[in-house]
């Protein structure tokens, strides 16, 4: 077939890492977390050395500029696989150094643009995304069918990082809205959708069962200390005990524990209370370990501390 690139990249500089032209078509595609705040340029020098012994064919930078530096016909060297990397265009993203990876708002809405016109150029509809390791590297895609794969699921690494991951299902239906094939089969076609109980998301081995009754599903965590439900996208949906929403009587003494955040835009401060300065990220949806506990203004219940070493956080509108 005919390869395209993207008109998308603002800056270009190929690397000399990749293993010539593809032996695949492209029926796939990986995004990964930098785990840094690039800038194109600086992921274009890291890839342009032969000693780095990586690439990958595009990378989306802090401010939201694409980079192209692996042509599509060529295999680039990303995801601990020479079987996806032969069939995947791979992405690399601007992210936070430590769990979840967070990648700020930029860098997401460009992540879906550039999704789509990889699709649209590969004469593809829809982006699919079963957030199940064996499935998806079962699958067959469709002539019209581009699927999600992800680097955790070939080497013991976390890419592309619990915040991205968490959204992969989003980031599969916006897409194939995008190329106007509608919703339907940007997750799992013609199939129940299961709500999941483990540990955590990316530990499957402690799967206790997948349940399509939601209820169900928070009976088993409830039985279960330590376990949480995740919907088939592999968000965390339910936590036992999570109706109780983290007060003041919240100390040190529980430290460390895991709490639950709804919204997209809870702002990290660089130290306790709305007085002190704010870093200008954001947890995002989804589960976080305090570490430290205190009071400070603009907090009834108090602020944690994220173990991820972001800063800090107002725990009033978090649960437990």
């Amino acid at each position: 077939m005919g390869y395209t690139n993207s008109s998308l990249a603002e800056y270009v500089k190929l690397s000399p890492n990749h293993s010539g032209q593809r032996v695949s078509a492209i029926d796939r595609i990986t995004p990964h977390c930098v785990v840094g705040q690039c800038t194109v340029e600086g992921l274009g020098d890291w890839f342009s050395k032969t000693s780095t012994q990586a690439s990958s064919n595009y990378g989306i930078d802090k401010d939201g500029r694409i980079g192209f530096y692996v042509e599509e016909k060529n295999r680039s060297w990303c995801t601990s696989s020479n079987a996806n990397d032969q069939r995947a265009v791979t992405i690399e993203c601007a992210s936070d150094t430590s769990e979840p990876y967070w990648m700020n708002e930029k860098v997401y809405a460009r992540l879906i643009e550039l999704c789509a016109d990889i699709c649209r150029r590969n004469g593809k509809k829809k982006l699919l995304w079963f957030a199940d390791k064996n499935k998806s590297l079962n699958y067959t895609p469709k002539s019209d069918e581009m699927l999600i794969t992800v680097h955790r699921w070939f080497a013991n690494k976390s890419c592309p990082g619990n915040w991205l991951y968490a959204r992969l299902g989003d980031l599969a239906s916006k897409v194939t809205e995008k190329l106007g094939g509608g919703t339907e089969g940007a997750t799992e076609p013609s199939q129940k959708h299961y709500y999941r109980v483990r540990k955590t998301w990316a530990d499957a081995a402690s799967q206790l069962g997948a349940y399509d009754v939601l209820e169900n599903a928070k009976q088993m965590a409830d039985k279960n200390p330590g376990y949480t439900v995740f919907d088939w996208n592999g968000k965390a949906v339910y936590k036992a005990g999570e109706s109780a929403v983290v007060g003041s009587g919240m100390t040190n003494a529980d430290c460390p524990f895991m709490v639950k955040v709804s919204i997209l835009d809870l702002n990290i401060r660089v130290g306790v209370g709305t007085d002190t300065a704010k870093t200008g990220q954001y947890t995002g949806i989804g589960v976080f370990t305090i570490t430290q506990v205190k009071s400070g203004k603009g907090s009834d219940a108090g602020w944690g501390k994220l173990k991820n070493g972001a800063g800090w956080i107002r725990l009033d509108n978090v649960e437990l």
